[in-house]
């Protein structure tokens, strides 16, 4: 306690040892933003869109017990989404994948990068056989609830991404509204 009072009464003795204020030509604010007085290599940028959408590009509007809106066509029950057409997809439930219900996804040039399958209202686990054989192929699988496998297809179409939808319409009264009608 002493050593403390010591040094605190060394430090007020000597005003040299203490680092002088620092005065700013400006008040710093939170939420400062820059403008071209600020900073001499701020330029405007111009940016030139030679496409607003890609062609043909496939677009899950809405969804329901029933089946999808896909581009503004309704596609009643499941459904394959190839990368330029909808097919009607031969299966009641997670149970009825099997490797040939996928092979229509492994046959398409140019090559399918990933697969999207959904499977209902929940998320369930497919036969480890069949993800093996896409693998062996190539082809990644994301397997995930419908609505959510509806969003991540949507999401990777407009990255440009060459994929492909397995889709189950989730049953009971689950859907996704348009996006016309959300905004209301």
């Amino acid at each position: 306690m002493a050593t403390a009072l010591a040094l605190r009464s060394l430090y007020r003795a000597r005003p040299s040892l203490r680092c002088p204020p620092v005065e700013l030509p400006w008040a710093p604010r939170r939420g400062h933003r820059l403008s071209p007085a600020d900073d001499e290599l701020y330029q405007r940028t111009h940016i030139s869109l030679l496409q607003r959408q890609a062609a043909q590009a496939m677009y899950i509007d809405s969804y329901n017990s029933r089946g999808f809106m896909i581009n503004g066509n309704r596609v009643l029950g499941p459904c394959a989404l190839l990368p330029h057409s909808v097919v009607q997809w031969n299966v009641g439930s997670h149970q009825d994948i099997t490797e040939e219900s996928f092979s229509l996804f492994w046959m398409l040039e140019p090559r399918i990068e990933i697969v999207v399958v959904g499977t209902g209202d929940r998320t369930e686990r497919l036969q480890s056989q069949v993800l093996q054989a896409m693998r062996q192929r190539g082809i990644a699988v994301e397997v995930q609830d419908t609505p959510n496998a509806c969003a991540t297809f949507n999401f990777l179409c407009h990255e440009g991404r060459v994929t492909g939808a397995a889709l189950i319409p989730p049953p009971g009264g689950t859907s996704l509204k348009p996006l016309g009608q959300a905004a209301q």
